[in-house]
């Protein structure tokens, strides 16, 4: 099994196969977007199915592909079944929504039900503002989709002040009607400017608070180890609301994570500047023991949380999400 140096179990990997995305999130990349890495320079399918069979051998017990939009890399669906056939491997799949819809069947076939789908706003008008693109419609139509072919669905909402605070509750709302998780993001430093705000006016707590002075009497749920949002039950609604503390990081103690940028950079913080390049170790020629060492060898001096690792870093935080894959 691969521990840290804090003796916390590394069993989940979120793995990112493309920097690219179809929307212009201005809380992820600028209006004109970032330099996208020719495909050349990205970890090849080959590679990546690699790594994480060796992180399997090692307890991988859960990966979520992230992007980018990882839909929009091609031969995606090829790679996932590829996943699939590792038996008692969780995979799971964040996306943005707007190329989903004609993939769910695949990926039911593929055994693939965990979906996290981002979504700000279920207002269009606002939608169109945060992301840049008038594709609220068909976010929303996979949105359904999912919740039909009996999907365990995540929305992913970012709450940005003066943005969108004012879909938390609408958005919250979604879960009296179904089955799904909403969950409520605090804003990161990750907009590829190099500007994040070191002043947060929704943080977690603050948000959770705006939900209970509307709902009442949310009954905390139990938290399993790893997981990052705080999570509530509303009396009588189908779903669940959930406040993750990305910025104040409050759940590095059981953080259970190893990151994984299209580019082989391999991440032990969301907020490290990327601690070894991986891909150009693997086209050297390396063995399967060698990939597996290194894991546990990186995972051996991993910074205790977010604000060390962030304290580490070379420079300021000027990446943007897209290229970390979240």
């Amino acid at each position: 099994m691969l521990y840290d140096n804090h003796g916390r179990e590394m069993t989940y990997l979120r793995l990112a196969v493309t920097d690219r995305c179809n929307l212009r999130c201005f809380y992820c990349m600028p209006e004109e977007g970032i330099h996208y890495m020719p495909e050349k320079q990205l970890l090849t399918w080959e590679e990546m199915l690699r790594i994480v069979q060796q992180l399997y051998v090692l307890g991988l017990r859960k990966v979520r592909i992230t992007g980018g939009e990882p839909l929009l890399r091609q031969g995606i669906m090829e790679f996932l079944e590829e996943l699939s056939r590792l038996e008692g491997l969780e995979v799971c799949l964040t996306s943005n929504g707007v190329l989903l819809e004609k993939h769910i069947p695949k990926l039911k076939d593929y055994g693939i039900r965990s979906i996290n789908l981002s979504l700000d706003s279920l207002d269009r008008k606002r939608f169109h503002q945060i992301t840049r693109r008038d594709d609220f419609d068909v976010v929303y139509s996979a949105m359904l989709r999912l919740i039909e072919a009996d999907f365990k669905v995540k929305i992913n909402a970012v709450v940005m002040d003066g943005k969108n605070e004012q879909d938390i509750l609408t958005l919250a709302q979604l879960t009296e009607q179904y089955p799904i998780s909403v969950r409520f993001i605090e804003e990161m430093p990750f907009n590829g400017s190099g500007k994040g705000s070191a002043i947060l006016n929704w943080d977690f707590s603050k948000i959770v608070d705006h939900l209970k002075s509307h709902f009442g009497n949310m009954q905390p749920m139990a938290v399993t180890y790893g997981e990052t949002a705080l999570r509530y039950q509303i009396p009588g609604f189908k779903g669940d609301v959930g406040v993750i503390a990305a910025f104040s990081r409050t759940f590095c103690g059981t953080c259970n994570r190893i990151r994984l940028t299209a580019m082989g950079e391999v991440k032990t913080c969301l907020y490290d500047d990327g601690v070894f390049d991986l891909k150009s170790f693997i086209r050297q020629g390396v063995s399967d023991e060698e990939i597996r060492q290194t894991f546990i060898t990186l995972f051996g001096s991993r910074p205790k949380d977010g604000f060390e690792a962030e304290k580490n870093r070379k420079g300021i935080i000027n990446e943007s999400m897209t290229s970390i894959g979240g």
